[in-house]
């Protein structure tokens, strides 16, 4: 199976939030090194524990630290913007970057009510049909953004390279069936990849699946989620400690912070409910030993057919970080 990484620029509690910059770009050049198949960078709003607002801007400086590893965004919340001003970011990172570019696309509205608002995305009272009229705005905007890619809009993005830009839908029900449409590949995450019918998605997904002139001939699935390495299960459920805690705190006050570490967390007193909720999280968290994590993801990958897993760990310390991924990619027969 192909591994690449997610990174989300994670910020640490008492640094400055242009660190978690700095560490992407490391962690790019590290996922090179380990001959890692793709890196990718985030898209967030407004929130305190992630750095990574521009993910054209972000790829420009890692395509500049890096040279061969293939680099993109999981994803480019669309509704966000213009499909051809989109196109010409990506065009000129391909430019830059040559034949190393890939366009995920997802349509988050953002991560709570005023950053939405900020966005021009205010659901207003009726949010089923708000959520309904996204859904429809949004596949118009991929078809849109494909076709500045291939050259077929009435506009022609520059700069010209004659390159394809691979696209990709970060979807999750009715995306599903929209990449299958439009011929797409899928990258599929969270709660869906957990589910009991997530196979029966997935191929529903292969199933409606059309060949789009330029694209993909068949199908293809990405599965994203984290996955943490280490010498023993109690160690690797400790590196995963601050990002379920985060996670778990967030549904409780609605911001999503910094990463703290696990000595501070174990020291500091947890309300049940967060406490629950951080267990719940690491227990969905693929963590433990070089074997239980391969066996895990190869369980996945059968249960999905997933051709690749894009690992979106992330932890407090950034040594341990890297060498969790160094880890991985040998569980999973790289480097």
């Amino acid at each position: 199976m192909r591994l690449s990484l997610l990174d989300r620029s994670r910020t640490r509690a008492g640094r400055p939030d242009g660190e978690a910059l700095h560490d992407t770009i490391a962690r790019a050049r590290h996922a090179e090194e380990l001959g890692l198949h793709r890196f990718w960078v985030a898209e967030h709003h407004g929130v305190p524990g992630v750095a990574s607002g521009s993910p054209p801007v972000l790829l420009a400086a890692v395509g500049a630290a890096t040279s061969s590893i293939r680099l993109g965004s999981g994803g480019v919340m669309l509704p966000h913007h213009q499909p051809l001003v989109v196109a010409e970011q990506f065009r000129m990172l391909d430019a830059l970057h040559p034949g190393r570019i890939d366009l995920g696309v997802g349509r988050s509205l953002g991560f709570t009510a005023p950053v939405r608002r900020a966005l021009r995305h205010d659901p207003g009272p009726d949010v089923d049909a708000a959520l309904a009229a996204g859904a429809e705005a949004f596949a118009a905007d991929v078809e849109e953004l494909r076709a500045h890619l291939d050259g077929t809009a009435e506009v022609t993005v520059r700069p010209a390279t004659g390159r394809a830009i691979p696209l990709h839908v970060l979807a999750t029900g009715r995306g599903l069936l929209l990449a299958a449409r439009l011929g797409l590949p899928v990258v599929v995450g969270g709660p869906v990849l957990a589910s009991a019918d997530v196979g029966d998605a997935l191929a529903a997904y292969r199933s409606a699946f059309r060949p789009h002139p330029g694209g993909p001939e068949r199908p293809q699935v990405m599965v994203s989620l984290d996955a943490v390495v280490a010498d023993t299960a109690a160690e690797a459920r400790e590196l995963a400690l601050p990002e379920a805690h985060a996670m778990a705190l967030s549904r409780t006050t609605g911001e999503f912070g910094p990463l703290q570490s696990p000595a501070d967390l174990r020291s500091a007193a947890w309300p049940d409910q967060v406490r629950r909720r951080v267990e719940t999280h690491l227990d969905r968290t693929l963590a433990g030993t070089a074997p239980q994590v391969r066996a895990a993801l190869e369980e996945l990958v059968e249960r999905t057919g997933a051709e690749e897993v894009l690992a979106s760990t992330s932890t407090w310390d950034r040594a341990a970080l890297l060498e969790a991924d160094r880890a991985l990619a040998a569980a999973l027969g790289g480097s």
